[in-house]
């Protein structure tokens, strides 16, 4: 029988982090856009003014995937709600439930913490976590179009 886990990061799992991020930023296509460094995750994940957070999930004490988060807050709902910005599971360990234990644990933490809401973003052609997503009773946000600012838009903006 297969003993999977969830726990919270800590400091000395910075590399580890860092390893996953860069394994899906290849999945999707999007290594290019990796600029983290072990020292910039340990700073907004464990510093003194933490932005995010991070679970891991480990089977048979092996690492196998992580979901990197942080707090949103909807004026709606006049509560904090989780984002999940990542959330990855390496190869060989997908399908085997730990994509959905992550969402359990978060739904625990989220209704533990008076979270309103847990949310995120996919890829539109990603259509293995799309269908995965619509099974665990999450519903697309169609009518929303994301905006971001960034780099030189910002500094430019900033001036």
């Amino acid at each position: 029988m297969t003993d999977i886990k969830y726990r919270d990061a800590s400091p000395v799992d910075v590399s580890l982090i860092l390893h996953f991020i860069r394994e899906l930023a290849v999945y999707e296509k999007l290594e290019h856009e990796v600029v983290a460094t072990e020292a910039l995750l340990e700073e907004s994940l464990f510093g003194a003014n933490a932005k995010a957070f991070c679970i891991l999930a480990e089977v048979d004490g092996q690492p196998a995937g992580f979901a990197l988060c942080f707090y949103n807050y909807s004026t709606f709902q006049g509560r904090a709600g989780i984002y999940i910005e990542d959330l990855y599971v390496v190869p060989e360990h997908r399908g085997s439930g730990i994509g959905k234990g992550f969402f359990r644990f978060l739904a625990q933490r989220a209704l533990r913490e008076g979270c309103g809401r847990i949310q995120w973003w996919v890829l539109d052609w990603n259509e293995p976590s799309i269908g995965f997503y619509r099974r665990l009773g999450a519903k697309g946000m169609d009518e929303w179009t994301v905006f971001r600012l960034e780099g030189e838009a910002i500094e430019k903006l900033a001036a």
